[in-house]
């Protein structure tokens, strides 16, 4: 799955001219890319030095801030949009994030690596902890602190009173309907709070 692709099926979940909110925006591409392809507006949300610097000389307006800390500068449904694109995994308090998610935006769209690829069961049928192109880290210097899958986040999305708008999974640069829990690399949800 290329970075392009990518943004190409999250982009078809946003609506042209949305005002969106990028949590872990990194270097701000997907925000420069909605800008560009879409005419949306918002802000990134990133806390790395080097990816601010990045946002910025991309001419996207971002906020220095640690996601732990919450989203409290911002009132309910501030967006059209907000977006978690691989940050769930990398948040101590990925739940209330979640909620946060809901709660700043109309909607939300979360996507992570999922863990229920049949690769990754192979992995750990032998035995191993799963390293691929998804996840290419070794399981002692991962930035993710917490591995789920797509089936896991319906329940999650349950359990919030979340309605998922759209769900699938994402492998080699094509969504994948049927079967998104062992199919796929990487798990997409569009959502609302109920």
């Amino acid at each position: 799955m290329t970075e392009k692709t990518t943004m190409q099926a999250i982009a078809r979940m946003v609506p042209p001219g949305s005002r969106v909110l990028d949590l872990g925006c990194g270097d701000g591409a997907m925000l420069s890319y909605l800008q560009r392809e879409r005419g949306c507006s918002g802000y990134g949300i990133e806390i790395d030095d080097a990816n601010v610097l990045a946002c910025v000389q991309r001419g996207v307006d971002v906020i220095q801030l640690n996601l732990d800390e919450g989203l409290a500068m911002f009132g309910d449904a501030s967006f059209d949009v907000v977006l978690q694109i691989d940050t769930l995994q990398h948040l101590r308090n990925a739940e209330v994030m979640l909620r946060e998610t809901a709660r700043v935006g109309r909607t939300g769209v979360v996507a992570f690596p999922n863990f229920a690829h049949w690769p990754n069961r192979l992995s750990v049928l032998r035995g191993r902890m799963p390293v691929t192109r998804r996840l290419p880290y070794q399981w002692y210097d991962t930035p993710n602190i917490r591995v789920g899958t797509y089936k896991d986040f319906e329940v999650l999305a349950l359990k919030n009173h979340l309605r998922v708008i759209d769900a699938f999974g994402l492998q080699d640069g094509r969504a994948v309907r049927w079967c998104p829990n062992a199919r796929a690399g990487t798990a997409v949800f569009h959502f609302e709070h109920v």
